[in-house]
């Protein structure tokens, strides 16, 4: 793995671009830094390309309050995000997202999970069918393991009994798990379950700078211990010295020429004007909400002759920009034993997929996971009403789980661009029942592990860092917004390459499978794929 650079006097890595006129020319332009930008980035950094990075936030500072739980979660030091219109309860929300140099993945759990194999085909769930990719997981494979050694996976081969097929073992090993956390392994192991650790994108190899600290999962790391996108990918990238970052840049609009089969441009706010940035072929990876709302705001093209409405939008002739929004259903489970404390310190490192697929006429439930340490005030936001002092005593003595049940792609969960340009998100839960059976198996095997108390609460429409959906992939034009490569339909220059593309939203975390599918579309960006 190519080395992270050091930054230069002011604390910047090399690379960035501060622009001295209106026009920025490059050969491929790539908007948004997050896991499926900064991924795409490191893939071409060796083509001789002119790569121009757009991102609209900035590099999250390292400073004392990266590690404090008041200044990130009760303060939201690090929420930047604008506010989304919740187009059914008719009100703003916060999202769960963040923008920085590195997205989301700056504040991330690091948890790096393959999607199983059977989630890349038509999977029958208990109140619909989601949706088949346009290719196997054997075609993402190879790709999945140059992304596990970029993003310094750790983990076990086959200790999950749901885990695909693999060319080759982890990178590392897994993280191993503490006292608290063992002793619960083996409880779960005497209820006829098969715990296992969970893959892990920490810095643990030799010489690594992990402390395995209590401040990682949903805190920035002060000690660029986490895997994130910008550390482990954009900055190598740019590094290479054809790759460049323009950053508090915000892309509101892609451009196309007289024959609307080209995108010739990209505006962008920055500052108090207007940039355009100019290339030959334009990658969009802000994240499935945001792109969706560029594409929409973008030129629009003739409809399907077939289809019963107008559409608008850029690549959208089948009417699907937008459409099918999944985000996991979610939820917080807190089992305390009020006879004992937890001294765990890193905690994420359990999992549990005995439920995953095979479940009988329920279908499949989903995956269970640790979650980082709660405390006070990361629990205060789960429940903001109870008093300070009953979380702090409640999550002394408790073990946390986060419960991912897979959301179903249906057309009216949707994305839209609303009046002043706002971004008006249409989504109700899809599939719940099987996420109430996990939520019900999960407190049960709790209960039955000690923890006589368990608390859980069901995450609502802010809770959005797995999404996706929104620009689905077909080999049909009229039935998806980008082909099998993730190149858009009807264009001859424009890819996406963040989770927008996804068909279906599996049941585990994403950020694994979005860059290894960076990692594959790369050379068809570059031009070198052999057709």
């Amino acid at each position: 793995m190519t080395a992270t650079p050091p930054p230069d006097a002011a604390g910047r890595p090399p690379g960035l671009v501060r622009p001295d006129g209106p026009v920025l020319d490059c050969d491929i332009a790539v908007i948004g830094s997050g896991m499926g930008g900064a991924t795409l980035a490191y893939a071409l950094r060796g083509t001789g390309a002119r790569i121009l990075v757009v991102e609209r936030g900035d590099h999250l500072p390292r400073e004392w309050q990266n590690w404090s739980a008041p200044a990130v979660f009760t303060a939201g030091r690090y929420r930047n995000a604008e506010p989304w219109y919740d187009a059914r309860a008719g009100r703003f929300f916060s999202p769960g997202v963040h923008y920085y140099v590195g997205g989301n993945t700056k504040v991330f759990g690091a948890t790096l999970p393959r999607f199983r194999e059977a989630d890349f085909g038509p999977l029958e769930h208990a109140e619909g069918v989601s949706r088949g990719w346009p290719f196997p997981y054997g075609v993402l494979e190879p790709h999945y393991a140059r992304a596990e050694r970029l993003y310094r996976v750790h983990g076990t081969r086959a200790a999950d009994p749901t885990d695909p097929w693999r060319s080759g073992d982890y990178p590392w090993p897994a993280v191993p798990h503490e006292p608290p956390v063992a002793a619960l392994a083996e409880a779960l192991r005497a209820q006829g379950l098969t715990p296992y650790a969970l893959p892990t994108g920490v810095d643990l190899r030799d010489g690594g700078t992990c402390l395995r600290c209590a401040t990682c999962d949903g805190f920035p790391c002060l000690v660029g211990a986490k895997s994130d996108a910008d550390l482990c990918a954009l900055r190598p990238a740019l590094a290479a010295g054809n790759v460049s970052l323009l950053t508090r840049a915000t892309a509101t609009r892609l451009v196309t020429g007289a024959g609307g089969r080209r995108v010739n441009e990209a505006l962008v706010r920055y500052g108090s004007g207007e940039l355009r940035v100019r290339a030959d072929r334009f990658v969009v990876a802000c994240g499935a909400v945001n792109t969706a709302a560029l594409l929409l705001r973008s030129d629009s093209g003739p409809s399907v002759p077939t289809s019963p409405v107008r559409t608008t939008g850029l690549a959208n002739r089948s009417g699907q920009v937008g459409r099918n929004y999944m985000v996991h259903n979610s939820t917080f489970l807190v089992a305390i034993d009020p006879r004992r404390p937890n001294d765990v310190v890193f905690q994420k490192t359990l999992g549990v997929n005995d439920w995953y697929l095979a479940n009988g006429s329920r279908g499949p439930l989903g995956n269970v996971q640790a979650l980082g340490k709660l405390r006070a005030p990361s629990a205060g936001g789960l429940w903001p009403r109870a008093p300070r002092p009953l979380l702090a005593a409640a999550t002394r003595r408790s073990t946390d789980l986060y419960l991912t049940s897979e959301d179903l792609p249906v057309p009216e969960n949707r994305v839209t661009v609303g009046s002043g340009a706002r971004v008006e998100v249409h989504w109700r839960p899809v599939n719940l029942p099987p996420h109430r059976e996990l939520v019900r198996r999960a407190a049960r095997m709790m209960r039955r592990a000690g923890y006589p108390l368990v608390v859980t609460r069901r995450m609502g429409i802010a809770v959005n860092s797995h999404q996706c959906g929104t620009a689905v992939a077909s080999d049909d034009p009229a039935d998806g917004v980008v082909d099998a490569g993730c190149k858009a339909h009807g264009l001859e220059n424009l890819w996406i390459a963040d989770s927008s593309w996804f068909p279906s939203s599996a049941a585990v975390n994403p950020a694994l499978t979005i860059a290894a599918n960076a990692l594959r579309i790369a050379p068809g960006v570059a031009g070198t794929a052999v057709p």
